[in-house]
C-alpha cells in the first residue's frame, strides 16, 4: 500500500446549514465511482478536469464539490472514501446500520479490526473486481470505501486510517 496516497482519505460532511441537510442532496457512489469520476480515472487527468483540490477540512485532496477524498496508486483513483451526503445505490450511507448492510447485501465478507487498535471493522460487499467496504462500530457503518476491492481489503488489513 506504499504505493498509495492514502493520506488524502478524511473527508467532512459539507453543505450543512444550520446542521441541517437540504432535501434530495445526497449523491450516490456506485462501484464505477461517481457521475463525473470514474475509478481508473487518472490524478492527471482529473486535475486537469478541476475536480482535484487541496481539502480544506480535509488531510489531503478531495474531489471539487463531492465530500470524498480519493485515493490513487500508480496516479489511477483505485478508491474513494466517501462520508454524508453519499450513499450506495441500494441506499447505504453514513449513518445506516449494520443490519441495513446484512439486509441490502446478499454476500458479505465480515472483516475483524485487530484487538487492541482503534480501527472499526468492516463489512466487505464484492461484485467482480470492485467492492464497498463499510466501516462500523459493531451497530452504525462509520464511513464507506468503494473502488477496486483488492485495493479495498489491502487498505483494511494494513489498517491505514483517515489521515
Amino acid at each position: 500500500m506504499t504505493a498509495a496516497s492514502i493520506a488524502g482519505s478524511g473527508v467532512h460532511p459539507q453543505g450543512l446549514v444550520d446542521g441541517v441537510r437540504p432535501a434530495g442532496n445526497d449523491v450516490v457512489v456506485d462501484l464505477n465511482g461517481l457521475p463525473d469520476v470514474e475509478f481508473g480515472d487518472t490524478e492527471e487527468d482529473l486535475t486537469r478536469r478541476g475536480l482535484l483540490q487541496a481539502g480544506v477540512d480535509a488531510c489531503g485532496r478531495t474531489l471539487a464539490g463531492h465530500a470524498a477524498s480519493p485515493v490513487f496508486v500508480d496516479d489511477r483513483l483505485v478508491l474513494l472514501w466517501v462520508d454524508d451526503p453519499f450513499r450506495t445505490p441500494e441506499g447505504i450511507s453514513v449513518g445506516a446500520s449494520v443490519e441495513e448492510v446484512r439486509a441490502r447485501y446478499r454476500t458479505l465478507h465480515p472483516l475483524r479490526a485487530p484487538q487492541g487498535t482503534h480501527r472499526f471493522d468492516g463489512l466487505l460487499a464484492r461484485s467482480g473486481d470492485r467492492a464497498y467496504l463499510f466501516l462500523h462500530d459493531g451497530r452504525t457503518v462509520r464511513k464507506i470505501v468503494a473502488g477496486y476491492a483488492d485495493w479495498a481489503r489491502r487498505l483494511f488489513d494494513e489498517g491505514h486510517g483517515p489521515c
